[in-house]
């Protein structure tokens, strides 16, 4: 089984973007892309799905259950305080129901993105390439027996790449 992968490095977030369009009009998969920062477009490109959203949106509805429930529980069942005839049941605590769904939702979150990507202390970092986190982009191709390295690095460097390794 040959894991080798074939590596352009880009400069320039347009250079890498218009790669990513041309590679895959060529009928190449790309294994991956890193950059770094957020590029929406390639999100796009690369056909990429997240059930982050869904799950910071049931985050959401959880804390408004709980926050609601406690808030009414201890306002009106378990110790309720009768001020000038207003009712016990009022949108006094609206405030504190937004202030904790929008803690609750940010901390469970990022939990549920640490877990997702095996992020966090102690992490093995899996890939090292070196100025990836500074101001290179990497499109990473994974290399089987069809796929010739010198072809690959040929379009790659047609297409502007500065650098075109191969890594194990």
């Amino acid at each position: 089984m040959n894991k080798s992968k074939i590596l352009g490095v880009f400069d320039d977030e347009e250079k890498l973007v218009s790669s990513v369009r041309g590679i895959q009009q060529k009928g190449i998969r790309i294994n991956d892309v890193i950059t770094p920062y957020p590029i929406h477009e390639l999100f796009d490109l690369l056909r990429l799905k997240s059930r982050i959203p869904m799950a910071a949106f049931i985050y959401g509805v959880f804390a408004f259950i709980i926050t609601f429930g406690f808030l009414y529980w201890t306002s009106v069942v378990n110790y309720p305080l009768i001020f000038g005839g207003k009712p016990q049941n009022t949108l006094s605590f609206v405030v504190v129901i937004f202030v904790a769904i929008i803690f609750v939702t940010i901390l469970f979150t990022i939990i549920t993105f640490f877990l997702a990507e095996k992020k966090g202390p102690g992490a093995k970092v899996h890939f090292e390439f070196p100025g990836i986190t500074d101001d290179r982009f990497v499109i990473i191709i994974d290399k089987g027996e069809d796929t010739d390295f010198k072809v690959v690095s040929q379009m790659f460097q047609d297409m502007g790449a500065i650098e075109v390794k191969e890594m194990q």
